[in-house]
């Protein structure tokens, strides 16, 4: 039986690590909280307490016991953790390299790409004009800098799904600009679509761009994501200032996954 280990099962790691269960795999989940181990286990998910902090780290061996590993914690950078993520991530690679993990795939995000007025793909060089994207692009370098493992690395658009309904977004703002920009964003359930399809189809050594192919201004679509909630709506200035589209070419190319949300409009009448 193929064992999956999930660093971080949060948002999207525990409905991943979940969907993987029911697919037949053995799961281990990590977690820095103890109050979230009853949780994971109840689940069918092996529970593991996980700490990256310089302060506290932990390491239990048998998490990394594993045939791949999949890397779901963000750099935080607007709690001003982003400069001890790399030093975690040196430290997930050591652990991968102690114990001989062959797979890893690695979540970083789209944010790696500057609105550069254009649009980008898993071929553009990335520039990254934000503290999060500059350092999730030096994880990314790390990672595929090692040769003894093969890292698969999904770059997500803007989280939608459960929790994280878009009318809230920009729920009863105003003067919001740059509202004639295009929206890269992706649902959970093809976050978890992508990643098992990485793993069905051995997918390692390749960057994927996990972005749905429908890209409305953000004036149009999160104006009617706050009608359909039934939400205070936004009010956006009508311009078009810095940008860019994501196209995901990797995923169809290479995986042949096609995306069940693609069309965010038709989405809205759904309940996220």
């Amino acid at each position: 039986m193929t064992t999956i280990s999930i660093l971080g099962c949060g948002w999207y790691g525990l409905p991943l690590a979940k969907a993987l269960v029911s697919d037949g795999y053995k799961v281990k989940g990590s977690t820095t909280s103890g109050s979230k181990v009853e949780q994971l286990a109840g689940a069918g998910i092996e529970p593991f307490i996980l700490d990256l902090s310089a302060d506290r780290s932990t390491f239990p061996d048998d998490f990394f016991d594993t045939d791949v590993l999949v890397i779901a914690i963000p750099p935080k950078t607007r709690s001003g953790e982003g400069e001890e993520y790399l030093s975690k991530m040196e430290k997930v690679v050591a652990s991968v390299n102690k114990h001989q993990v062959s797979k890893v795939i690695l979540i970083s995000s789209t944010g790696v790409y500057a609105d550069m007025n254009k649009v980008v793909d898993e071929d553009t060089p990335p520039v990254p004009d934000t503290a999060s994207g500059k350092i999730l692009l030096q994880a990314e370098t790390l990672f595929q800098q090692q040769i003894e493992f093969k890292t698969a690395i999904i770059r997500f658009g803007g989280l939608v799904g459960p929790g994280r309904h878009p009318g809230r977004f920009f729920t009863g703002k105003q003067g919001i600009t740059n509202g004639l920009a295009p929206v890269n964003l992706i649902h959970l359930n093809d976050c978890i679509g992508i990643t098992k399809a990485i793993i069905h189809k051995n997918a390692y050594g390749h960057i994927f761009n996990a972005v749905a192919q429908h890209h409305p201004t953000r004036a149009d679509f999160y104006t009617q994501a706050a009608e359909k909630g039934e939400l205070a709506l936004p009010g956006f200035i009508l311009k078009l200032d810095n940008w860019k589209i994501v196209e995901s070419k990797n995923v169809p190319r290479i995986l042949a996954y096609e995306y069940q949300t693609d069309d965010w409009y038709r989405a809205l009448d759904h309940k996220f």
